[in-house]
């Protein structure tokens, strides 16, 4: 992925990871759309800054992800990057009778289905431009569960998997596959998460991530050392025990 001259969407921009890498990348030199659900927060997020756009659209909507597919396209013909990154993180309690499972109907909907749906509207465009890119932030959970977010592990799970099968499928094309796999990092993901002791702080994470791609712009992967632990769990062979020990730390 070069990291100047794009045309970048990054979705979830009104926030958290999105709108503090919308920042980065509009500071390198890059025009930015930032999209979201809340209006205020998007022109927030690019309020002061030439080159940068706002657009709002409901990731777990099919119909919105079409209107934002088509508007983007119309407006902003050289696009040539796509940052998946809108997301939602809610508790659970999966030994509660009756189990809420529309908590897990609207996490697989936003967070699996809406990065799948606009990336697919979006591929035929991308595959057309000279160098284009991907990028899908997943999770640290996507490797080793915390009970208390199941669905959501399981949709960064599953959004790891698409993601490696659509890097495959795209390995002799102009289009680049990365994945962002971010540990717990102090944001609003949910409630209070932004000032939680032991999260790694958002402008730290945002750091590391810019300077690995800096260090390695085509790596498949973007994990900064918080995340190893849980990422190279299962490889090290330390998987249930990781299990046990982040629901332990973390309440699971």
């Amino acid at each position: 992925m070069k990291l100047s001259g794009n045309t970048i969407l990054i979705t979830g921009g009104g926030s958290g990871i999105g709108r503090a890498l919308a920042h980065r990348f509009h500071d390198l030199g890059n025009t930015v759309i930032v999209a979201g659900r809340t209006k205020a927060k998007l022109d927030d997020t690019i309020a002061g800054r030439d080159r940068m756009h706002a657009m709002t659209f409901d990731a777990g909507d099919a119909g919105s992800i079409e209107d934002l597919t088509a508007r983007v396209l119309d407006e902003h013909p050289a696009l040539n990057v796509l940052m998946n990154n809108a997301g939602i993180m809610r508790y659970e309690d999966l030994l509660a009778d009756p189990v809420d499972v529309e908590i897990a109907e609207a996490t697989i909907a936003t967070n699996l289905l809406g990065p799948i749906r606009l990336t697919s509207a979006l591929l035929p465009h991308l595959r057309a431009q000279p160098r284009a890119s991907v990028v899908n932030v997943t999770s640290g959970l996507a490797f080793v569960p915390w009970t208390k977010t199941a669905a959501y592990n399981a949709t960064k799970a599953g959004l790891h998997s698409w993601t490696v099968a659509l890097r495959h499928k795209l390995r002799q094309t102009s289009v680049d596959v990365i994945e962002i796999a971010p540990p717990a990092v102090q944001t609003e993901l949910t409630p209070g998460q932004s000032t939680r002791e032991g999260y790694m702080p958002l402008e730290a994470f945002i750091d590391e991530t810019m300077a690995n791609f800096e260090a390695d712009p085509d790596a498949r992967e973007n994990l900064v050392k918080n995340v190893h632990f849980l990422r190279f769990a299962e490889a090290e062979g330390r998987f249930y025990e990781t299990v046990e020990q982040l629901n332990e730390a973390l309440g699971g």
